[in-house]
């Protein structure tokens, strides 16, 4: 028997993936290196979006066509999924499982169908599952490896199904996450990323082997940054709120932590922050970025002191203004990200802002988003060119079309030629040109 895993949404969900492989393995499936090979097959989905539930949809037809194809087919809907969407997929899979249930499968999977997904903030939920599936060990396919450590969120911003599907944020023990981060970087591991749906708000209160308690994010950091070996460490996603002087200056001194942050701003108008719930203005998000520069330049060396800053926003918001919408375009002037991840607003069944009137046309919306992106095609450029001439430490990722791709310290994607065998190794390229999303480069 062999399972197949379709994955869509964040590196979280990613995450989740390779747990649900683990558990497949455990009970006798094999991976499919193709669909049409599998009887059993994985949709691990996120409504965040409805962009992404969307594509789930036009999926549905295919199962159809390989059930026809293999009588013994089964399939399985997990993941980050609203109420709203769980009906709608009720008749067109054979199991719809929370995720956090993935300890139980083995016996789940048993019963011709079934269907299981209570509330994530529900009493019975969280005394039930909470916490528990993180305990299960990834099936770690490469060099680079994603390590929860919390999951759920408590912010409730009025535009976010997170807390509705991933349920109040639970930390893992520091010790368990140390002693995963020990154990990949023996086994070759040579990127660490470190996830949890408000990553910076980490606090872990279990004793280490230290007998340490009480670890937050900045120790945590420290803590790995102190394990012997050869690797990147990287993280997401951030919050501005909790973006603490000391945490600034912590991802600063730890040579390990590479330079690049992901600080999403969601919009770049006060009025707008407010109705989104987001704790914090547009001046004191502009007052950060220019303290992690800063604390960068002070603490690196050459490249490194140019740390690569990506956000994420939202266009056509309910109420949002052609004004509003006008001072995130002078916030993305300013700032000058290097990369930023542009929604266009779509409400969310549960969340606060589902209440107000959607009365930002999709063309309105589509035209906001390409002025951004216009922007950001500039900037990005803008601070690429920086690297032309330079040398640069490349973690190779994959070989496509004769060249390999890989990323910079500073998650810049680098196209250069090489042998396969440098896959998932570190390579010194010089950058010979600038693209706005990518490098050139020759290795050395």
């Amino acid at each position: 028997m062999k399972y197949y895993i379709i994955t869509f949404g964040c590196q979280m969900n990613k995450s989740d993936s390779e747990r649900i492989g683990t558990v497949l393995e455990n009970v006798g499936y094999k991976s499919a290196s193709e669909i049409n090979e599998a009887d059993l097959i994985v949709v691990n989905m996120c409504s965040v979006r409805q962009s992404a539930v969307d594509r789930i949809y036009g999926r549905i037809k295919n199962f159809a066509k390989l059930r026809a194809q293999n009588p013994r087919l089964k399939t399985i809907l997990t993941g980050c999924i609203l109420k709203s969407d769980l009906k709608k997929f009720e008749n067109h899979f054979d199991y719809i499982l929370s995720i956090k249930t993935l300890p139980f499968w083995q016996n789940l999977l048993k019963k011709e169908k079934f269907f299981y997904y209570p509330g994530p903030r529900s009493p019975e939920f969280c005394q039930k599952f909470d916490g528990d599936y993180l305990k299960i060990k990834p099936n770690y396919s490469n060099f680079s490896a994603f390590i929860l450590i919390s999951t759920g969120c408590n912010n409730f911003c009025s535009f976010c199904v997170v807390p509705y599907v991933r349920g109040p944020e639970i930390c893992r023990p520091a010790s368990e996450i140390l002693d995963e981060v020990k154990n990949l970087i023996k086994r070759g591991s040579k990127e660490i990323w470190l996830l949890g749906q408000n990553v910076n708000s980490y606090k872990s209160e279990q004793r280490t082997i230290n007998n340490e308690r009480n670890i937050d994010f900045v120790r945590l950091l420290k803590m790995i940054n102190e394990i012997p070996g050869d690797f990147w460490i990287r993280f997401t996603s951030s919050h501005p709120k909790d973006f603490s002087n000391s945490l600034v200056e912590t991802i600063a001194k730890c040579k390990k932590v590479t330079p690049y942050i992901n600080l999403p701003v969601q919009s770049g108008d006060n009025a707008i922050l407010r109705k989104m719930k987001r704790p914090y203005t547009i001046e004191k998000y502009k007052k950060l970025v220019k303290k992690i520069r800063d604390s960068f330049d002070k603490n690196r060396e050459a490249l490194e002191k140019e740390v690569a800053i990506s956000t994420d926003v939202i266009v056509g918001f309910p109420g949002e203004t052609k004004k509003q919408f006008e001072n995130t375009v002078k916030l993305f002037k300013e700032i000058k990200f290097d990369m930023a991840y542009i929604a266009e607003y779509s409400p969310r069944s549960q969340t606060t802002a589902f209440k107000l009137k959607d009365d930002v046309s999709k063309e309105e919306k589509e035209e906001r988003r390409k002025t951004l992106t216009e922007i950001l095609k500039e900037t990005a450029l803008e601070n690429n060119k920086k690297y032309v001439g330079k040398t640069v430490d490349v973690l190779t990722e994959e070989n496509k079309n004769e060249f390999l791709f890989g990323k910079t310290r500073a998650y810049k994607t680098v196209r250069f030629k090489g042998p396969k065998t440098l896959i998932g190794k570190f390579v010194k390229v010089k950058i010979i040109s600038a693209l706005p999303w990518g490098l050139k480069g020759e290795i050395l």
